[in-house]
């Protein structure tokens, strides 16, 4: 299994539009490609922003590239998206899981 690690960064004012858009329209895409295994949504909520760290779990990195394109290190960021955040990476991180309970 593949772990594909991203972060996006918004304001403390509207931190919600991004989750929206995550329940809205990335994870029923998501659930349409073939080796897509989940996905979690996590949030950091500090002082001057909202960190919101995305892990998707995928069978192969074969299911990665279904989603992502032949540059598996860019991140997939819809116009939507990026008008909900204030800031985001550019890349993202693959990691191959060892172990898992």
């Amino acid at each position: 299994m593949i772990v594909r690690a991203w972060r996006g960064r918004a304001s403390t004012a509207d931190p919600g539009a991004y989750v929206e858009h995550f329940r809205r329209r990335v994870l029923p895409e998501l659930r349409e490609i073939e080796g897509f295994l989940g996905a979690s949504l996590l949030r950091e909520t500090r002082a001057d922003e909202v960190e919101f760290l995305v892990l998707t779990r995928w069978a192969s990195m074969d299911a990665v590239r279904a989603f992502a394109g032949d540059d598996v290190s860019r991140a997939v960021v819809e116009p939507a998206a990026a008008a909900a955040l204030s800031d985001y990476d550019r890349t993202v991180h693959h990691y191959e899981v060892l172990e898992a309970s």
